[in-house]
C-alpha cells in the first residue's frame, strides 16, 4: 500500500504461517480490497515461531495513514510485534495498536469495521469487545 489508503490496515501475526495466511485469506474474502491487509507467520526458517523483521514487513505492507491494527496468537507474537512497532519508529509507531482480541474473530470484525472507514480507536475497541 502507498499510505494513501483511508481505511485502517490489519496485520495478522501467528506462530504458524498456515494459520496467519488462512486468517488473512478469510478476512480478504470478507472485505475484499477495501482494507490494507498483511500477515506474518513463523520464524525466519518457516518453522513455528515469530520474527520481528517479518512482522515489520507486514506492517509496512498493510500501512495506512489511518493506522494499523495488529492481531496476535500467543505471547511471543505480541512481544515480537512490540519490537516491530519500535523498529517502525515515530511518528508511525504511534499509529499501530496490538489488539487484545481473539485472533480470528477479532481480525474479521476489525476488518469489517475498518472497511466502513472507522478510526483505529474504533476498530480496536470493537475487536476488543470480543475478549472475555
Amino acid at each position: 500500500m502507498n499510505g494513501k489508503t483511508a481505511n485502517v490496515g490489519i496485520v495478522i501475526v501467528s506462530h504458524s504461517p498456515l494459520v496467519a495466511r488462512g486468517i488473512a485469506d478469510m478476512v480478504r474474502q470478507m472485505v475484499g480490497d477495501s482494507v490494507p491487509l498483511a500477515w506474518s507467520g513463523g520464524n525466519v526458517h518457516g518453522e513455528l515461531g515469530t520474527d520481528a523483521a517479518g512482522i515489520l514487513r507486514a506492517m509496512e505492507a498493510a500501512w495506512s495513514d489511518a493506522g494499523v491494527a495488529v492481531f496476535v496468537d500467543l505471547g511471543g507474537a505480541e512481544t515480537n510485534s512490540e519490537m516491530a512497532i519500535e523498529m517502525l519508529g515515530l511518528p508511525r509507531s504511534a499509529l499501530v495498536s496490538i489488539c487484545n482480541a481473539p485472533l480470528v474473530e477479532g481480525a474479521v470484525i476489525a476488518a469489517a469495521e475498518a472497511s466502513g472507514g472507522a478510526s483505529l480507536a474504533k476498530v480496536v475497541a470493537t475487536a476488543e469487545e470480543l475478549s472475555p
